[in-house]
């Protein structure tokens, strides 16, 4: 059984102007942040280049 079942019309009423008089809360809405995307770098362009020179693996 709730509490609010026990109150008379009257009391409800009075909870009510309480309820309303109260400063509202401001809600922090959280903004996302958006991640910095290095696309060259997902795609494996600034990757290093390995070829074989003489038998030695070179970078390129």
């Amino acid at each position: 059984m709730k509490l609010i079942d026990q109150l008379s019309k009257e009391q409800i009423r009075q909870l009510n102007k309480l309820k309303e008089q109260l400063p509202k809360k401001k809600q922090k809405k959280k903004k996302r942040e958006q991640e910095k995307v290095n696309w060259e770098d997902l795609m494996g362009m600034n990757r290093d280049i390995y070829t074989r020179r003489n038998g030695a693996v070179r970078r390129k």
